[in-house]
């Protein structure tokens, strides 16, 4: 049984709270255990990183889902956006930059409560990452895959590569700021710093943008990526594709494109974690008198034995036929439940064997058949 606390308890919420319940529970934690807020306090780090880690499970509402069926052995394979928890208190900010304001740096609301965020901008910017959806199979995420899309970028411009200046002009510093992009005003004993309205915070200004660009300095454009998605990989797990964002200021890197992984709905199989999950159906006889039988895995069908006075809706566990271990342990295993198909219609014979049998079992038991007990139900 896991040690880890319950994921709801964590955030002090019920197990039918909505969504919107949930992430306010989680800003209010996240609010009291803010690192800012309790700087050197150890046991407030973690519960601040152990309520991150139950938002990340609850506010998604595809892995709640899971979570709520299987519990904390739906995510056992671990991973990023798996339960596992975070080890980084940035992760934490660039994960949920919806609740933090801003998309990292613990700007936004507790950039307000704590002096603006916990990172200052110092040179020219890096681009902005980019995040889209990656749909799998089963079947993919089994065996690893080479995906090749088509993604929407900024690059820089390439008639002022990126300066967004006219060919054979320059950008020239900005009066009203000296260069800084802030302005201050003293209040009484305070001073406010705030963006440069005339240069919009860029220090600089561009009288002679360029024609292409209109001064942007990107152009945008449609560009194949190639990813590289290895097995074993979860729903909602992130693929960083390094430099493959929009381009950044000059002399600064580009930005990552972040590839989510979304798992396509299976047929057969249902998962929790490495382990996979299908019933199937099999008849009385081969249940009571026990029968090898075929059983679909991913990599083909593999051949099962039923023993003798099996009962409905008993799950067997066929070891490493589930999909593999991120970390590359082996496999997990795959489970099947197997159950009684009652058939629609009974041919006249089918209903004489199966009165003879019922009678030959009341008969044993001393009971009344099962027949007779439907009878005197109704009179």
């Amino acid at each position: 049984m896991s040690d880890k606390r319950d994921y709801y308890e964590i955030l002090g919420v019920e197990r039918n709270a909505a969504q919107d319940e949930i992430k306010r529970a989680y800003r209010k934690l996240a609010m009291q255990h803010h690192p800012d807020r309790n700087k050197g306090d150890a046991g407030s780090e973690a519960r601040f990183k152990e309520a991150a880690e139950a938002y990340d499970i609850l506010g998604d509402e595809q892995k709640r889902a899971k979570y709520d069926r299987f519990g904390h052995a739906a995510f056992a394979g671990g991973g990023t956006g798996a339960g596992a928890g975070f080890s980084n208190i940035d992760d934490i900010f660039s994960a949920f930059g919806d609740i933090f304001g801003g998309g990292g740096g613990g700007g936004g609301i507790f950039g307000d409560l704590f002096g603006g965020g916990r990172r200052t901008r110092t040179g020219p910017a890096r681009g902005r990452d980019l995040k889209i959806a990656l749909e799998l199979t089963l079947e993919e995420i089994d065996e690893g895959v080479e995906r090749t899309i088509a993604i929407k970028r900024q690059r820089h411009c390439e008639t002022c590569t990126g300066t967004g200046a006219k060919p054979g002009t320059s950008k020239t510093t900005c009066t009203a700021c000296q260069g800084r992009g802030q302005v201050h005003r003293s209040q009484g004993f305070f001073t406010m710093a705030s963006p440069c309205t005339q240069c919009r915070g860029a220090g600089q200004m561009n009288e002679s943008p360029c024609a292409d660009c209109k001064g942007a300095g990107t152009t945008p454009t449609k560009e194949e990526v190639t990813i590289e998605v290895p097995a074993g990989v979860e729903e909602g797990m992130r693929i960083r594709v390094s430099g493959a964002g929009d381009a950044g200021e000059p002399g600064a890197p580009s930005g990552d494109l972040y590839c989510v992984v979304r798992e396509k709905e299976h047929k057969v199989f249902q998962r929790g974690g490495p382990d996979l999950l299908t019933e199937v159906p099999v008849s009385f006889p081969q249940l009571a008198m026990g029968e090898k039988v075929e059983i679909p895995t991913l990599r083909g069908r593999v051949e099962m034995t039923i023993p003798p006075g099996t009962e409905s809706g008993k799950v067997f566990r066929m070891r490493g036929q589930g999909l593999p271990h991120l970390e590359g342990r082996g496999r997990g295993d795959q489970l099947v439940r197997v159950f009684v198909e009652v058939p629609e219609k009974l041919s006249d014979r089918q209903r004489e064997l199966l009165r003879e049998f019922d009678e030959i079992e009341s008969e044993k038991s001393g009971s009344k058949s099962f027949f007779e007990k439907i009878l005197n139900y109704f009179n």
